[in-house]
């Protein structure tokens, strides 16, 4: 975080541009084992969570973030009972996985303690006592390492990790054997799906890349997105099955799955919602198509800055 005076402080997208936020207070600030954690009050998004200087959460619109990666892959599956989420420290992801009543154990990896810790102490509208419920399994560590030792099974597998920075903790999170080792993780009908960067024809890359190289580890394979304000961009997210299509729910049908789970008041998703997702508009398309490459672990991508 880049702060250029008492109220001020700007998040760098590349070395030719940023976006400017005006703070009333610095509530943590630390170097943790694997990464730089702030935490502030901002004027126009509240409370704001931010790793290595980069936006993750802002209170005024996580949920258009969060509610956007978890349901349209949970109401893909039929009937999601074992979840894994990586990532998702500051307890949101979570949050949104439990409302569905299906759900009967969630393990969650973060390779961050400090901001879980964080989280529980400074961030409870994200989590909502979410770490108390007794359905999770919250393990400290590394989420790449878990996936190639579990012998578990997952409907869902969920990955809300930070960008691949080079010198961050997940860069490794995003290659074509990473997502071959969840498939291997995920029940028949199971379906991963991750946040994938910006979805900009400025900065789109990582997002078309990380499309392309699902693509390599499952034969169904869809991309979305959604603007986040205090990201300053529009955000994208992949999914990819083997056999559950995201794309083929009627908006009837999502809506049925939610109400029987018992998922209420949610605030930027239903079936509408849902099947909007999934028709994107010609520059999404463009980009996806023509801005991929494959990502391996010899030759992974990273972020600008």
């Amino acid at each position: 975080m880049q702060i250029f005076n008492d109220r001020l402080f700007i998040e760098m997208y590349s070395e030719n541009e940023g976006h400017l936020h005006g703070f009333r207070r610095v509530l943590v600030t630390g170097q943790t084992a694997y990464q730089q954690v702030e935490i502030v009050d901002t004027y126009e998004y509240g409370r704001c969570l931010l790793l290595d200087g980069k936006m993750q959460s802002g209170q005024v619109d996580e949920h258009i973030y969060h509610e956007l990666l978890v349901h349209p892959a949970m109401v893909a599956h039929p009937l999601p009972k074992r979840i894994l989420i990586i990532g998702g420290g500051e307890g949101a992801t979570l949050r949104e996985v439990l409302r569905h009543g299906s759900v009967e154990r969630v393990d969650m990896l973060e390779i961050d303690e400090k901001v879980v810790e964080f989280a529980k102490r400074h961030l409870s509208e994200w989590h909502r006592g979410a770490f108390d419920d007794p359905r999770l399994r919250l393990i400290v560590g590394d989420g790449r390492r878990f996936v190639q030792e579990t012998a578990e099974q997952y409907d869902v597998v969920l990955i809300d990790a930070s960008d691949p920075s080079y010198d961050g903790p997940a860069y490794l999170l995003y290659t074509r054997q990473f997502y071959q080792e969840v498939a291997k993780r995920l029940s028949p009908a199971g379906i991963v799906a991750t946040q994938a960067g910006a979805a900009s024809p400025t900065c789109g890359e990582i997002m078309a890349s990380i499309h392309t190289t699902l693509g390599k580890a499952f034969p169904v394979v869809r991309a979305h997105e959604a603007f986040i304000p205090s990201f300053g961009y529009p955000w994208g997210f992949c999914l990819g099955s083997m056999q559950s299509d995201p794309a083929r729910l009627a908006p009837a049908e999502v809506d049925r799955r939610l109400n029987e789970r018992g998922v209420q008041e949610l605030k930027a998703f239903d079936g509408t919602t849902h099947c909007r997702q999934f028709m994107p508009d010609k520059t999404l398309r463009t980009m996806l198509a023509s801005q991929g490459r494959l990502i391996k672990d010899q030759q992974p991508i990273y972020t600008p800055i």
